[in-house]
């Protein structure tokens, strides 16, 4: 079972999974904890607060109060794998140990550096690279086949959710769309997956092409320019999809919602669709439970077809 990493009283400004480790009783050596864990810092009233939760319970094991500048997540050099960090203070000389947890080390320096960063200014924004979650294969070029590089840092961006259907578009359809994007893949609730892998440009389109009576239910989430005219045929329809999702922006929002959904910090964003907390666990719990909702909505049309 997981938990909501940004279940807390205060806003959550980053998290990411870190376990803990512990000196060995009169030795210098430093034991890992095996206990899934993270590490996440938040804003309460204008305190920052460094806490160690755990994902398992949601236990928070530690909860430190720091003052800009006064802490510093450091590599420890000795570390035979290097995943191993010590939180070193410059008021006293107290230190506590913690090691990555993350499926990938492709990150352990882009987490580390924002949390610094973090720690010595609160007001920052963190910047996260979008080359770390980019697929090589899509990032490099558009859909003309031009090069064209991303941009080095990028802000997060989350979709702003909405309660309404699109002019248009059914809940029938919307349901349908949830079941096929959740059967694309086979998958777990375990972080191996990648959101980019899952929406390539290769799955949308067979995706387009096997399911054209659900084109028009994409067309409202268009930009206007790009809405196909009521006379397109199918074919041209699925040209548009296929232009706008191999676009770079439209690459770059999937890796960034990638990227934000392996923070565990999309607590309220996926209540908002209707999914439950631990849905923002990961990339596998996400679609974990979008296949669990279009699995109860088929179920619920079931049902009242009998009735």
């Amino acid at each position: 079972m997981s938990v909501d990493l940004t279940s807390t009283s205060g806003r959550t400004i980053l998290a990411f999974k870190a376990g803990r480790a512990f000196r060995r009783a009169g030795t210098n050596f430093v034991d890992a904890s095996p206990t899934k864990g993270a590490i996440v810092l938040t804003n309460e009233e204008g305190l920052i607060h460094f806490m160690w939760k755990d994902r398992t319970t949601g236990e928070v094991g530690e909860d430190l109060i720091l003052f800009p500048g006064d802490a510093k997540l450091e590599k420890v050099p000795q570390s035979s794998w290097g995943r191993t960090y010590v939180l070193k203070f410059e008021s006293s000389d107290q230190k506590h140990f913690f090691w990555l947890q993350d499926a990938s080390t492709r990150r352990d320096e882009e987490f580390v550096t924002n949390l610094n960063r973090t720690l010595a200014d609160p007001n920052i924004i963190a910047i996260w690279d979008a080359r770390n979650v980019y697929p090589a294969s899509e990032a490099s070029t558009s859909a003309t086949g031009a090069s064209i590089s991303p941009p080095s840092t990028v802000q997060p961006i989350v979709p702003a959710p909405s309660n309404s259907t699109p002019a248009g578009t059914t809940p029938e359809q919307l349901a349908q769309l949830r079941g096929i994007v959740s059967s694309m893949t086979g998958f777990t609730s375990e972080d191996e997956l990648w959101l980019t892998d899952v929406l390539s440009s290769q799955n949308l389109l067979q995706l387009f092409q096997s399911h054209p009576e659900l084109l028009s239910s994409l067309f409202p989430y268009l930009p206007p320019e790009l809405i196909p005219s009521s006379d397109a045929t199918p074919q041209q329809a699925v040209e548009i999809l296929q232009r706008t999702t191999n676009s770079p922006p439209f690459r770059l929002a999937v890796a960034q919602l990638d990227r934000a959904l392996r923070t565990g910090a999309l607590g309220e964003f996926v209540r908002s669709l209707g999914l439950p907390e631990n849905a923002a666990m990961g990339v596998g719990a996400f679609l974990a439970a979008i296949a669990e909702q279009a699995r109860q909505e088929g179920g619920t049309e079931e049902r009242m077809e009998e009735d």
